[in-house]
C-alpha cells in the first residue's frame, strides 16, 4: 500500500472509529426536529448553509423560490417539475427508481450481496432473517444507490406494483457513503431500514430504504413518516384497508436527509443495461434494465 493509499485508509477508519461512539440515534432525533423547524430565521439559515454548500438546480423544482419552503425538511424533500424527469414508457423498461451514484449492483450470489471492494453481505441479513423473503430473490438482482445530499430526495416505482408488506428493521446509523462501506462489514444489513416489497408483472419486487448517520426517519407515501421506535424490534407495519397499488415512476416514499436505496428483482425477471455499473449516475425515470419475461408468460 502506497503512502498516499495509507493515509486515505487511516482516515477512513478514524472516521469510523468516530461514527460508532457517536450517539447515533440522538443525533438523528435532534437532526430530525432542527430540520422541521418552521421558525423563519433558522431553516432560511440552513437552507442558505445548504445552497452554499451544494449546487442545487432549483430550476427543477415545482417550487423554485427556496425561501418559500416552510421547514428545512420541506425544502430538502421538494417535488420537481412534472417535467424534469422524463419517463422511460417502454414496456418492458425497469427505471431508476432515484436519482443517485450506482455503489454496486448484480447478481445476488445465493445469498450474498456485494457492498465495498473485499466486502460482501447476505441477503438473509438485509432481510431480516425472513426467509419468506429471501427465497424469491436468491440468485436475483439487486442495484445499490446512493444519494447524496444535494441529490432529489424522493423515490419512485421502478414498476408497476402492488404492495405486499413493509417491515421496519430497527438497527445502526452508520454514514453509508464509500468510505464507510468499506470499512463496516454488512453495513447494509446494520443500519435502520424499511423493507417495502411488491408484486409486479416482472415478479417479486423489493425496495429497501436504508437509513444513514442524521437519517433516523424515512417515509412512504402510504404510511407516512417511519421513525426509530422506543422498543428496538422488528415490525411488521399494519396492512392498509384497501390495496396500495402504484404504477411505475409514482413516488412511493421519501428520505428525510439523504441515504441509499437497494433495489432487489426475483430470479431469472430481469436484465441491468450494462451501463448500470459502480460510479454510474442515474436518474429517476431513465432506464437501468429491462425485464425478461413477465410472470403469467412460461420459462
Amino acid at each position: 500500500m502506497t503512502g498516499l493509499a495509507a493515509r486515505a485508509n487511516f482516515r477512513q477508519r478514524a472516521f469510523v472509529s468516530v461514527q460508532r461512539i457517536l450517539p447515533q440515534h440522538l443525533l438523528s432525533r435532534l437532526v430530525y426536529t432542527a430540520a422541521r423547524s418552521t421558525l423563519g430565521p433558522w431553516k432560511n439559515f440552513l437552507i442558505r448553509k445548504f445552497l452554499k454548500g451544494f449546487a442545487v438546480d432549483m430550476s427543477e423544482a415545482r417550487q423554485s423560490d427556496p425561501w418559500a419552503y416552510p421547514s428545512f425538511n420541506a425544502f430538502f424533500t421538494r417535488a420537481l417539475r412534472p417535467d424534469a424527469r422524463p419517463i422511460d414508457t417502454a414496456e418492458m423498461a425497469v427505471i431508476s427508481p432515484v436519482d443517485g451514484t450506482v455503489s454496486a449492483a448484480g447478481r445476488i450470489e445465493d445469498q450474498h450481496l456485494f457492498q465495498a471492494k473485499g466486502r460482501r453481505y447476505s441477503l438473509r441479513s438485509l432481510l431480516a432473517g425472513d426467509q419468506a423473503l429471501v427465497d424469491p430473490f436468491r440468485d436475483g438482482e439487486f442495484a445499490t444507490i446512493y444519494l447524496a445530499p444535494y441529490n432529489y430526495h424522493r423515490i419512485h416505482m421502478p414498476l408497476t406494483g402492488t404492495l405486499t408488506a413493509t417491515i421496519h428493521v430497527p438497527g445502526k446509523l452508520f454514514s453509508v457513503n464509500a468510505s464507510t462501506a468499506s470499512q463496516v462489514p454488512e453495513l447494509f444489513a446494520r443500519n435502520e431500514r424499511v423493507i417495502c416489497t411488491f408484486d409486479t408483472a416482472c415478479g417479486r419486487l423489493a425496495l429497501i430504504l436504508v437509513g444513514a448517520l442524521f437519517v433516523g426517519s424515512m417515509a412512504t407515501v402510504w404510511a407516512g413518516d417511519i421513525t426509530p421506535a422506543p422498543r428496538r424490534r422488528t415490525t411488521l407495519l399494519p396492512a392498509q384497508s384497501s390495496p396500495v397499488q402504484l404504477v411505475r415512476a409514482a413516488e412511493m416514499g421519501r428520505f428525510n436527509m439523504g441515504s441509499t436505496v437497494i433495489l432487489l428483482i426475483e430470479r431469472g425477471r430481469v436484465r441491468w443495461l450494462d451501463s448500470l455499473r459502480s460510479g454510474a449516475t442515474v436518474r429517476v425515470g431513465e432506464r437501468i434494465g429491462e425485464c425478461l419475461r413477465h410472470r403469467d408468460e412460461r420459462a
